[in-house]
């Protein structure tokens, strides 16, 4: 488990504004290592922040974007491993405000990227 930086960026709802996003990271040369698109959202996590703010920066579209930490946690790829951390949240109180996840390259698992109401809470309960 680790806490990283994800980018937050606001896109109409309007067919082609996910393509066009994704096209720009692509023609920048950064690659998308996860990403949510929740309506009019979309969360990605990218190895070059620095250049991907900048790059977001460069385009009015995209000018508005936040950064936020959120944890990466790695899972056994198996029933119940999901459902092991988040039991450990809940029990603590600790609400998940989104989740989704991505494909790691860690043999049998898998990632899931957690935005949390309390993340250094949450750190402390996910280390035990």
């Amino acid at each position: 488990m680790e806490r990283i930086t994800e980018i937050f960026i606001l896109l109409d709802n309007i067919p082609s504004t996910l393509d066009n996003l994704c096209a720009y990271l692509a023609e920048e040369e950064i690659n998308i290592e996860a990403i949510g698109v929740f309506h009019d959202t979309a969360k990605i996590y990218v190895k070059n922040l620095n250049k991907t703010v900048k790059a977001l920066s460069k385009r009015e579209e995209y000018a508005n974007h936040e950064l936020r930490d959120v944890l990466l946690v790695d899972l056994e790829n198996k029933p119940g491993s999901l459902a092991e951390i988040t039991s450990k949240l809940g029990d603590e109180g600790i609400n998940i405000e989104y989740c989704y996840g991505t494909l790691s390259r860690k043999g049998d698992m898998v990632s899931v990227i957690l935005d949390v109401s309390d993340i250094d809470r949450a750190e402390q309960i996910l280390k035990t």
